[in-house]
């Protein structure tokens, strides 16, 4: 039975990914960076912490999902951003250095990367330049490349993947399909008056299911090559207003809902098309999407029904 240290395993991704490498076989631990029954407690930004965890542990494969992941929090706190994200990230490969351990470690890089991709550039491929339009994306890269750069000078097997936007029952308010699904929720059950606030409704974002995402991250590490870089996409793209509408056709609420923008919900600087190539990726471990984006979004609006009807 092969053993699996998932690292932020409290977090949406990570908990899916602990339903997926359980029905695997795979005997899975999961860390917190705040002590909490059913969790190892290891905080990244602590290196002996890092060190201990792993040294009793020894897992054979390491998934660094940790790690600051809102977009917009980064140009709040720019600094907390690389210090959780890049400097966490080399605390799991130094610490397994320093034990003498190689497991096979995926990292959770992101399509933010990529920032601003030019018109004959879609879909993307992972050799595509990186023009990032945000801390969060910066900090990504360096861990990236921190995870290639270890992979070549010390032989770590690192697989490097860059998840497009996900999305599914769990994911978080502050997310564009989350928070879209929650508000219409709310105004369902009465809790909110028939207005959804929202951001920048042109964006073009390629959503995966969760549960489509963390297949590929178990795929990736049994048969990806340590140091290469995958992309976890389905090559099709949609509006935030197309994924608006196709929520609002599924509202059991038949009255008019008002859209309104929120200042608030605008970002500095937006990265306005992320549709990624996952041609390599299904090359490498014959992965691709199983569940469409009306699945996906069906199953995130029951969620939030079911939340709040407990909540009232």
């Amino acid at each position: 039975m092969k053993k699996a240290l998932i690292t932020g395993a409290e977090g949406f991704v990570g908990a899916h990914l602990m339903n997926e490498l359980i029905a695997e076989g795979y005997h899975v631990f999961g860390t917190s960076r705040i002590r909490q029954q059913g969790f190892v407690k290891m905080d990244i930004q602590n290196y002996e912490e890092v060190r201990s965890v792993l040294n009793e542990l020894k897992p054979d494969v390491i998934f660094h999902l940790a790690g600051i992941a809102y977009v917009p929090s980064s140009w709040q706190d720019p600094g907390l951003t690389f210090e959780v994200n890049t400097i966490g990230a080399l605390h799991i490969f130094d610490a397994c250095r320093s034990i003498g351990i190689n497991p096979v470690i995926q990292i959770a890089c992101s399509s933010e990367e990529y920032g601003l991709v030019l018109e004959n550039e879609v879909p993307i491929k992972e050799t595509n330049p990186l023009r990032p339009l945000s801390p969060y994306a910066v900090s990504k890269i360096a861990m990236d490349f921190l995870g290639y750069q270890y992979n070549q000078s010390y032989g770590m097997k690192i697989i490097r993947t860059r998840a497009f936007n996900h999305s599914g029952p769990g994911r978080g308010e502050v997310y564009m399909t989350s928070t879209f699904a929650k508000q219409i929720a709310q105004i369902e059950l009465g809790l909110q008056e028939p207005v959804i606030e929202v951001g920048d409704l042109t964006s073009i974002r390629d959503i995966t299911d969760v549960r489509d995402t963390v297949r590929a991250y178990r795929l990736l590490t049994e048969k990806g090559t340590p140091g290469e870089l995958y992309n976890i996409a389905t090559g099709v793209g949609y509006t935030a207003q197309e994924i608006l509408d196709k929520l609002l056709s599924m509202s059991t609420y038949k009255k008019k809902i008002e859209v309104k923008q929120d200042p608030k919900r605008m970002r500095p600087s937006d990265v306005k098309v992320l549709i990624g190539s996952n041609k390599k990726t299904k090359k490498a471990c014959g992965w691709s999407p199983k569940y469409k984006i009306d699945d996906t979004l069906k199953a995130l609006l029951e969620y939030w029904r079911s939340e709040l009807k407990e909540e009232k």
